[in-house]
């Protein structure tokens, strides 16, 4: 039995290849699509603007009242509410990898899933939440002799910086070391006098070209320098994280999940 799906956020880069590859599974009936008001494909068929003879539902505007079973969201952060309270009122659980979120906007996702099942991750990659992991670890594991530095790469289109997956990088490693987050993180270097405080982290934003996705965590002491590098080559692998997080999250008590819930690496 197809999952009945809704893709929020349609028209950008990523919904268009969640709609492909959901059309190509088999596993999901893709039902509903929404966009922005102003976004040039409103009112067209979804064949057409993902290149997907297998999908026939139009863009629209505005959350329909539809019957569905799961919503993936990868629009903007201020379309958040409106997502959270059509699922809220529909009941539909809601998988959102949506990057730049305030935090008032994560705690509407945690009020939310007392209701609903919600999973929320700013990289749904297999292989970047596996960086996540390592990263906190291997830091704990060196200790506070090593400086962390973390340099992420993106395309030119890229709206927020530093990007969320950098972030969760950065709270992973506070985490697992005891460092207050907000305190810990240094954006980038300027000036006569940037000398390197012990127990910083620097994060360091790159744009340029067509970049899918570039994270790098180096750690360095005197004498060494170990370096975790993760790069997407695709779009596609982090639109088969979300589509695995979907069909996981279906059927699930509500709750707030990550990934680490869904690939099980949140168990020690």
């Amino acid at each position: 039995m197809s999952i009945k799906l809704v893709v929020i956020g349609a028209g950008g880069r990523m919904g268009r290849r969640i709609l492909s590859l959901a059309a190509e599974s088999g596993q999901f009936d893709v039902i509903a699509a929404v966009e922005r008001q102003e976004h040039p494909d409103i009112g067209k068929n979804l064949g057409l603007v993902a290149a997907s003879g297998s999908v026939d539902v139009v863009l629209t505007d505005t959350c329909q009242a539809v019957a569905a079973d799961v919503a993936i969201d990868f629009s903007l952060p201020q379309a958040l509410g409106q997502t959270v309270n059509y699922c809220l009122e529909k009941g539909i659980a809601l998988v959102s990898g949506t990057t730049g979120l305030s935090d008032q906007q994560r705690e509407k996702l945690r009020a939310a899933s007392a209701e609903i099942p919600v999973l929320y991750a700013t990289n749904m990659s297999v292989g970047m939440n596996t960086l996540f992991s390592l990263a906190g670890k291997l830091a704990s594991m060196l200790g506070a002799e090593y400086d962390i530095e973390i340099v992420e790469q993106h395309h030119r289109f890229k709206k927020d910086a530093p990007s969320g997956s950098a972030l969760t990088l950065a709270e992973n490693i506070c985490q697992a070391t005891g460092r207050d987050f907000h305190e810990s993180i240094t954006h980038g270097r300027s000036g006569k006098n940037t000398l390197r405080q012990k127990g910083t982290i620097g994060m360091h934003a790159v744009r340029t070209g067509d970049i899918t996705g570039v994270h790098s965590v180096i750690f360095g002491t005197l004498g060494e320098t170990i370096t975790l590098n993760h790069t997407a080559n695709s779009r596609d692998t982090f639109v088969r994280g979300a589509l695995r997080a979907a069909e996981w999250l279906v059927g699930k008590s509500p709750a707030l999940y990550s990934m680490a819930d869904v690939l099980g690496t949140n168990v020690e």
